[in-house]
């Protein structure tokens, strides 16, 4: 029986097929592997197996849980932890994850400790802060940090990598690339062997990469948003041939009626705590959906219709439906940014409807 309850995302597999096909044999044109990130999408099962089919074998997640779910589910693939270990979750990360991204010299021991004790090995790459200030040893560290990965039992160093365009929104151009491959190539002259992954980032990097530059020793990114939703990420540019529609969130009217346009009343603060104003249209047709701020940010909706969002309370959004002569019980469809689409596919009230099956 198909799910047609809402609010729902309606999510086109064979649309993420499609841009993960393009993606990975864009980048690999020019030795440029593919890690596909599964963050965004809860490590959904029937996704990963699309990215997977589609070429991309290994898949990265920021939560343990997720790739735990995609292990248990079966997907055949190599997973990279991509947030800093959590002290608590060491065990766990040595049991689910083959690789995992690290900053943090004692969670790496702690991760050897577990990979000991379980009698296997444990993949590590290393972060480099590059000017992005969220993970990252500083580069002057980074050689004592190597010495001493290198000396610890159960772990191998599989590389170094970098994060940009996230935390501070610092572009990846090719002046951060060329450092990040000096320092690829200083570590293996100094240490005497050969980095398996140097990641230079993530979707942000499509610029830098199609500027037409030399590449250097960058041999992996970790792809998430220009996967599911098309797009680079410094300017949500859309990318050639790629879709930007794999998904919709669908939202159901509980009410439509003919109010005014402005609160009458005192106002005072919002159920968030906002004092909120509003412009005066006169009379309008103000609908309700039945969705709100708990599912997810209505900053990150764009309706398909000609109708405005006027603002939303945790399990509502009240629309101006304008001349659409929305009525109770009418689907209203949205495309979704980033946030957005991580919030609905967190949130257990919106469900997920898979069409276009691969």
């Amino acid at each position: 029986m198909i799910d047609v309850t809402t609010p729902r995302i309606e999510i086109d597999l064979a649309k993420i097929a499609h841009n993960a096909e393009k993606l990975k044999r864009l980048y690999g044109s020019r030795g440029i592997c593919v890690t596909g990130v599964t963050k965004v999408v809860c490590g959904d099962p029937r996704i990963a197996g699309v990215l997977v089919k589609s070429g991309i074998h290994t898949l990265g997640d920021s939560r343990i849980t997720n790739i735990r779910r995609m292990r248990e589910a079966g997907i055949q693939a190599q997973f990279v932890l991509l947030r800093t270990p959590i002290p608590s979750q060491a065990e766990s990360v040595v049991k689910y994850a083959d690789i995992s991204l690290n900053s943090e010299l004692s969670v790496v021991k702690m991760l050897s400790k577990f990979a000991v004790n379980n009698n296997t090995a444990h993949k590590v790459i290393l972060m480099v802060e590059s000017g992005d200030l969220r993970e990252g040893l500083m580069p002057s560290d980074l050689e004592d940090a190597v010495q001493e990965v290198l000396l610890l039992e159960g772990i191998e160093l599989a590389g170094i990598g970098t994060n940009l365009a996230c935390f501070g929104g610092i572009k990846p151009d090719e002046e951060k690339m060329e450092y990040l491959s000096s320092l690829a190539g200083d570590i293996e002259e100094r240490f005497g062997l050969s980095l398996e992954i140097v990641s230079g980032g993530n979707s942000a990097n499509y610029t830098w990469f199609v500027s037409g530059g030399n590449t250097g020793r960058i041999n992996n990114l970790r792809l998430g948003e220009s996967i599911y939703l098309g797009c680079e990420t410094l300017y949500r540019t859309p990318i050639p041939g790629l879709y930007t529609d794999a998904f919709m969130l669908i939202a159901e009217v509980i009410e439509s009626k003919i109010k005014p346009s402005i609160p009458y009343g005192e106002v005072c603060q919002d159920a968030f705590g906002n004092v909120p104003g509003f412009k005066d249209h006169g009379q309008i047709r103000r609908v309700i959906l039945g969705v709100g701020l708990q599912d997810v940010p209505v900053s990150g909706l764009t309706p398909l219709l000609d109708i405005d969002i006027l603002g939303a309370s945790g399990d509502h959004v009240i629309m101006n439906a304008k001349k659409e002569g929305l009525k109770t019980g009418d689907e209203v469809v949205f495309d979704l940014n980033y946030g957005a689409l991580l919030s609905v596919m967190t949130s257990p009230y919106v469900s997920k409807r898979y069409v276009n099956s691969i």
